[in-house]
């Protein structure tokens, strides 16, 4: 395994042509319990995909308005942020010493965080990062990066909240999240990759990279579908809602979708779960037993209700597990969706 500290200034700010950027899978640390967490997802994907890891902190140098008549800004002397956030990195190297065939390189970057990573993501195949972080240094803060980014990374991002230490044995000191854990009781973990479906192509993209990470992990992948109930006070709701039937429908069409799924991955065990409730309550509940949940993003179709894009940022928010986020982008396995049955009505 091999560490490298590789300070660089104004990376944000750089053409990406101008940057060697990192492939395979980055992680975003930030000295916090958060930070590690994700570090320690980060590291069992790499390991498991067998690509090499970036480890990645980032700080900006605030400025201070001049007190002189001339006004203007001033700056100071960055060295000891740069020093902090060259020891938060250290750390988190140092903390993957035991992870064996791995290759780990690491950077320090100044600039914004979220516009560090999402340079990064240009190049990279996965971006990983905690949420709500608080630790580190000024101005790293990576709960905003985690709101941030899914939206708009070029490539999957991987959210992992501190609740994941749970999975890895690990002690943590949030006193608010003991408090909710002891409240909820212990979850036990299926083996099994789920992702949440609403008709969309944004949905079938995201089923697709779901497939493919549940074959990396030999576990059975499981098709989530979530039914909002429909509101009567809503004068643009159609009254009569024969329910029974709508299930039924649904149910037709997540069989054509299976069935279209495993022509293209024909050893892959696919298992669907059509749910009663709110996108977001279900969702957020599938992801405390799961190994990983993987969701769209700026999803538009399926039924009244369930907008996968806004989903995925209430989930993200509430989450229980690790859940990636799928940007959009054309796959030529959509093309043959429609030949196998019903879908889903954008």
């Amino acid at each position: 395994m091999a560490d490298q500290l590789h300070p660089q200034d104004g990376a944000a700010g750089r053409d990406s042509a101008e940057l060697d950027l990192p492939t395979g899978i980055v992680v975003g640390v930030d000295g916090s319990e958060h930070g590690h967490c994700a570090l320690m997802w980060a590291a069992a994907e790499a390991k498991r995909r067998r690509r090499p890891l970036h480890v990645v902190t980032a700080y900006s140098v605030p400025l201070f308005a001049a007190s002189g008549l001339d006004g203007g800004y001033a700056s100071f002397d960055d060295t000891v942020i740069r020093d902090g956030a060259e020891a938060v990195l250290k750390e988190a190297v140092e903390k993957l010493g035991e992870v064996d065939g791995i290759e780990v390189t690491s950077s320090v970057e100044s600039g914004d965080a979220s516009g560090v990573l999402l340079e990064f993501s240009k190049a990279a195949e996965l971006l990983v990062f905690g949420t709500r972080g608080r630790g580190g240094f000024v101005g790293r803060l990576l709960g905003s990066v985690s709101s941030a980014l899914p939206a708009h990374a070029a490539c999957p991002t991987v959210t992992v909240p501190l609740r994941f230490a749970e999975r890895i044995g690990e002690e943590i000191e949030d006193r608010h999240l003991k408090a909710e854990q002891a409240k909820e009781g212990h979850a036990s973990l299926e083996h099994v990759v789920a992702v949440g479906v609403d008709g969309s192509d944004q949905a079938r993209v995201a089923v697709l990279v779901a497939a493919e990470e549940a074959m990396m992990m030999g576990v059975p992948l499981r098709v989530v579908c979530a039914v909002p109930q429909f509101s009567g006070s809503l004068a643009w709701v159609p009254a009569p809602v024969d329910r029974e039937q709508l299930f039924e429908d649904i149910r037709a069409q997540l069989k054509a979708g299976v069935a279209w799924l495993q022509s293209h991955f024909p050893d892959l065990e696919v298992q669907t779960s059509l749910l009663d409730g709110a996108p977001v309550d279900v969702l957020v509940e599938v992801s405390r037993t799961v190994e990983l949940l993987v969701l769209g993003t700026r999803g538009r179709g399926g039924f009244t209700g369930m907008l996968l894009g806004s989903t995925s940022d209430g989930v993200l928010h509430h989450t229980k597990g690790p859940v990636m986020v799928v940007p959009d982008h054309a796959d030529e396995r959509l093309a043959d969706r429609a030949s196998f049955g019903p879908m889903l009505a954008p």
